[in-house]
């Protein structure tokens, strides 16, 4: 998946990779970290010590001395992975989109180089980027980001989570915090996210649940298919 062009107005489904499959987090408080980016990183004003001067303010503080927030793009889903993470965005100005990866992208190799002691980017190259075209394939790819990969890290994988789908979605909204699905589940406010059309084209959390749950069958039936016709 390269960058795909897009327009103002374009949703586009982010994703980065870890260099050589290494993770881009490595405990609970550099993931902690990866979320306060979703908010810090996506805005025009940048401040190089935001983490000393937002410190004891809360996940997501702002000091009264800075500039009023003016976000780079919307962001509508997310999810952290190990080595790499899925994004789906909005483009709202001309170039927002690759400012706020490589301000975020930066953010990463830069604190992971410090804390480490390594030299290096963290990612494998530069982030791809894919432009959603229509309603069906944004409905598809809300649960593919936000349901898919979070149900990868349920305990004995995506297949288990499958077969237990109503558990494994209860694990998926409670127990894993570094996603946007336990927003959308408790149809809570988050100052990272934007529904923006996703609130307009999932009619409630049940048909949003159907959705994801279509979504893997139709995966595991791919995925079968595609097995038999390897052994024919």
């Amino acid at each position: 998946m390269r960058v795909e062009p897009h327009a103002v107005g374009s949703y586009v489904h982010a994703l980065k990779r870890g260099a050589r499959g290494l993770p881009l987090t490595r405990d609970e408080s550099e993931r902690v970290r990866f979320t306060r980016l979703l908010f810090y990183m996506n805005d025009h004003y940048s401040n190089d010590d935001w983490e000393k001067n937002t410190e004891g303010l809360g996940l997501f503080g702002r000091p009264q001395e800075w500039p009023e927030r003016s976000p780079l793009v919307k962001i509508l889903a997310w999810t952290l992975m190990p080595n790499h993470f899925h994004l789906l965005l909005k483009e709202t100005e001309d170039s927002g989109i690759s400012k706020f990866m490589q301000k975020l992208g930066n953010s990463m190799s830069m604190h992971a180089n410090l804390k480490h002691k390594e030299k290096g980017s963290l990612f494998q190259g530069s982030y791809k980027a894919r432009t959603v075209a229509t309603d069906s394939y944004l409905r598809w790819l809300a649960s593919y980001i936000m349901v898919k990969n979070v149900f990868e890290l349920y305990p004995g994988g995506l297949e288990r989570a499958g077969k237990e789908f109503d558990a494994a979605w209860r694990w998926g909204t409670t127990s894993y915090k570094f996603s946007s699905l336990p927003d959308y589940v408790a149809q809570k406010t988050s100052p990272v996210l934007e529904k923006d059309i996703l609130a307009e084209i999932f009619n409630s959390v049940q048909d949003f649940k159907k959705c994801s749950r279509d979504m893997l069958e139709a995966n595991k039936m791919s995925k079968e298919l595609h097995m038999l016709a390897m052994d024919a």
